[in-house]
């Protein structure tokens, strides 16, 4: 029998040029005040309670917050520095 040496990789470390678990909670955090402040604007609106256009500029809005806090959980992924 022979006696092999084993190597144990080092377990992999995230990268990312923020801590991609911050960004993680944040973006979280971002897209589901977004999709609350959304439900609550279109009750409103469905209740007369706001018009129609402060529905969809709402709506739109958080769309596009929503929108560039996936984005940028992706390029912080993608341009951290690599290991």
């Amino acid at each position: 029998m022979q006696n092999t040496p084993t190597t144990i990789k080092p377990p992999r470390t995230r990268r990312g040029l923020i801590e991609p678990t911050k960004v993680k909670w944040c973006s979280f955090i971002t897209i589901t005040l977004c999709l609350i402040i959304s439900v609550i604007t279109s009750v409103l609106a469905i209740w007369d309670f706001t018009r129609q256009d402060t529905l969809w500029r709402t709506v739109a809005t958080c769309v596009v917050i929503a929108g560039g806090m996936m984005a940028f959980g992706i390029v912080n992924a993608l341009y951290g520095p690599k290991e």
